[in-house]
């Protein structure tokens, strides 16, 4: 068997060339940028502003947008309350003292006649003196709609006598009953809506501007003019609101003018609301005061006021929506306790906490219990106010 022979490496033939597998080869040119570049889902979420972010959050919070349009509802309730009211604010039925709410019905005796109400009969009951009533069915009084009833002034602006809902000629339409005068209690309702709704909204607005005001000065300047305002605050909040409440109440002249009582009794829900406000300010802006934007309109000589009103509250904005929502219902029950205690809003104007003083004795109560109907929309508007505060609340951080 004969050795194999050594063959030098430049004899060997030259292996063949290989050919580029085809996902090796792109025909683009070269994009840097393309790995950095989002698809249309990603550039929709990580592109949008705050607000769009807290919208989006917002709408998934079932029960704040359903207390939302609540709410809105209500607001343009107020607008057109006139409109809505079977009856005009005070005009009385003294054949209808405490009558009882009359029952909307479709069918008479098996027949399709369209929404009416029966009239009713009434006698005293002598044993505990109640005012009994009775349905007659002989009595069909048919429900009109955009009807001609009694005359009324849009706003005291505006004659009219345009209604949603009337009764027929001679008849009565009392959904939610009448009062110790004879006064439809739903139209009452509807027209103080307008007053306990307007008032929440006034007073929150005079305890963001003394809030933010305060807060803002001791949050940007710091040092004494800090020391001084949580002073203020410490004194304000240590004093029991309710027996200041009354105390404030008791001191406006009882010859002021209604509308005069209104805004009184506005500034002391706002005069005695904003504390909380300015220390959530304060501490807000002690920490925002220290970054690049703030000092940026330092250096470019912005006047303090500028760099608080435009640069720093617009920074927690969001912030200060959720709180207003949450102190609006606050308001609402500080009106309706004083009216009920006989030391907020007089007749003849008209709200819930002044419905609601007619139904102090419990002797009445327990013989007409319609006369409580005015807690209802109280205790739905500051649920609805509650649950979109929540809402708001949490859509107030949309990177959370």
């Amino acid at each position: 068997m004969t050795p194999p022979t050594d063959i030098a490496a430049s004899d060997m033939p030259a292996p063949p060339p290989r050919k580029p597998l085809a996902h090796q080869v792109s025909t683009a040119p070269f994009d840097p940028y393309s790995v950095e570049r989002m698809n249309a889902e990603q550039e929709r979420y990580y592109l949008a502003s705050q607000w769009r972010m807290m919208w989006w959050k917002f709408r998934r919070h079932r029960l704040a947008v359903i207390s939302g349009i609540f709410l809105i509802m209500a607001y343009f309730i107020i607008l057109i309350s006139e409109f809505l009211s079977p009856y005009a604010l005070h005009s009385r039925h003294v054949d209808f003292i405490y009558a009882p709410p009359q029952r909307v019905h479709l069918f008479d005796k098996g027949t399709f006649v369209g929404p009416f109400v029966y009239g009713m009969d009434y006698r005293l009951n002598m044993q505990n003196l109640k005012r009994e009533y009775t349905d007659n069915p002989d009595r069909v009084e048919k429900v009109r709609f955009f009807c001609l009833g009694e005359s009324y002034k849009w706003w005291g602006l505006i004659e009219s006598r345009l209604h949603l809902a009337c009764a027929a000629d001679g008849g009565t339409l009392f959904l939610l009953g009448t009062d110790r005068l004879g006064r439809d209690v739903l139209s009452r309702i509807l027209y103080g809506a307008r007053i306990s709704l307007t008032i929440g909204l006034v007073g929150v607005s005079v305890s963001f501007l003394l809030g933010l005001g305060l807060g803002g000065i001791a949050g940007y300047y710091g040092g004494w003019v800090d020391a001084a305002v949580s002073r203020l605050i410490e004194v304000v909040r240590s004093v029991p609101h309710v027996p200041l409440w009354l105390a404030l109440s008791a001191i406006l002249p009882v010859n002021w003018s209604p509308i005069l009582v209104f805004f009184g009794i506005t500034l002391i829900l706002g005069l005695l609301d904003w504390t909380g406000l300015a220390r959530a300010v304060r501490s807000k802006l002690l920490a925002l005061r220290e970054e690049d934007f703030c000092l940026a309109a330092e250096l470019m000589g912005a006047k303090p006021r500028r760099i608080i009103w435009r640069h720093l509250i617009p920074s927690f904005m969001s912030h200060l929506i959720a709180s207003a929502t949450l102190a609006i219902p606050s308001m609402i029950l500080g009106e309706t306790a004083l009216s009920f205690l006989g030391l907020g809003l007089r007749p003849p104007i008209t709200s819930w906490g002044v419905l609601l003083n007619e139904a102090q004795n419990i002797n009445v109560v327990a013989l007409y219990p319609w006369l409580m109907f005015p807690v209802l929309p109280v205790i739905l508007v500051v649920l609805a106010f509650n649950f979109l505060g929540d809402g708001l609340r949490d859509a107030a951080d949309p990177y959370r």
